[in-house]
């Protein structure tokens, strides 16, 4: 189930399909250009993508959500609003340990998996809203959902390719749960933190050539140039790949096509969830080809994981400048002497 999330992480956007619309008035809030929100007399008007919802004064700050996406949950975490969730699916993809606590409570109940939602679960439990990325194939349990009264809203952060965009969605949690002020104050502060980290990388004198992803099966979804993997490195100074290609998707690649691309590659991050460099060469006997195997670094995302769950996928959507902190600390570890990662981990 691991190396499915992590399969479904690379390759999202290859389904990303051009959804914003532009907005020119001056009273929207712009999370990014396909997310953006205003407030006019207490009503809230939100526009997410291809849809657009009309909250009146009576409907927000909403009391009651559930979730549909561990992602979402590194939102409300970070608000501190763990109290205000009723629901979550897949509970043991959620790193938090509030929240699973209040599983264990019965404070929050489990109201199915990716698989199949438990309708009567959701429809008992009254929420105010519920909070999920759309998927198709869902359809016809969003539109009996929204026949028994439930607001279903969809939202795309984990379409957003600029570090600090997918952050944003703080400020639109905020404004959702009552929350505007706490989540201004984050955003700023993350903000912040980001543009210092990338001004400190900025000054280092080596900028090291960087491999991302693995394959799968026969394919390497090696990430577009204009994918926030790539804006990333680049803003930790150093030089991924295929830093010239503009696609804001995975790019499907062979081994052969990226053996000819990886030549004088010194880091390769983002690796899967493997658990040493043995069990990564048993799993494709390919990559002991590469000289970044041999001679290089290897890092993956799990330095935060716990059984099924990794919050790289949770907190690591609010918390961009730690993300951006752990690549400064692999490419340039003399910039961070003290710092230990967070997120990722160097493969033995």
């Amino acid at each position: 189930m691991k190396q499915k999330i992590l399969l479904l992480f690379t390759v999202f956007s290859l389904i990303a399909c051009k959804r914003e619309s532009k907005i020119s008035s001056s009273d929207w809030t712009n999370i990014s250009k396909r997310t953006q929100y205003k407030e006019q007399e207490g009503n809230l008007e939100l526009k997410s993508g291809n849809f657009t919802y009309n909250f009146n004064k009576n409907q927000t700050p909403f009391k009651k959500i559930i979730l549909l996406n561990a992602s979402m949950a590194g939102y409300i975490s970070e608000l501190g609003a763990e109290n205000l969730i009723i629901g979550v699916s897949s509970p043991e993809y959620i790193y938090s340990e509030k929240i699973q606590n209040l599983l264990k409570e019965g404070k929050i109940q489990n109201v199915g998996s990716e698989q199949k939602y438990d309708v009567e679960k959701i429809i008992s439990l009254k929420p105010d809203a519920i909070f999920t990325n759309h998927i198709a194939s869902f359809d016809n349990t969003y539109e009996l959902l929204k026949n028994n009264g439930i607001q279903v809203v969809f939202l795309d952060e984990y379409m957003e390719q600029q570090p600090l965009e997918k952050t944003a969605y703080i400020r639109l949690f905020g404004e959702l749960l009552g929350k505007e002020k706490e989540a201004g104050e984050k955003y700023l502060e993350i903000e912040k933190s980001y543009n210092e980290l990338k001004q400190l990388a900025s000054t280092a004198k080596e900028k090291p050539v960087v491999l991302a992803n693995e394959m799968y099966g026969d394919v390497w979804y090696l990430p577009g140039g204009n994918t926030s993997v790539a804006h990333y490195i680049a803003d930790a100074n150093a030089s991924y790949i295929m830093k010239d290609n503009k696609d804001e998707k995975a790019l499907t690649m062979s081994f052969e096509e990226v053996y000819a691309k990886a030549g004088g590659v010194q880091y390769w991050v983002n690796a899967g969830s493997h658990t040493s460099k043995k069990e990564m060469l048993k799993m494709n006997g390919f990559y002991g080809k590469l000289d970044v195997f041999n001679k290089g670094k290897i890092y993956t995302m799990t330095g935060k994981e716990r059984q099924k769950a990794n919050d790289f996928f949770e907190s690591g959507a609010v918390r961009s400048d730690l993300i951006l902190k752990d690549y400064i600390k692999i490419f340039h570890p003399e910039l961070l002497p003290n710092y230990q990662l967070t997120y990722m981990k160097e493969l033995q």
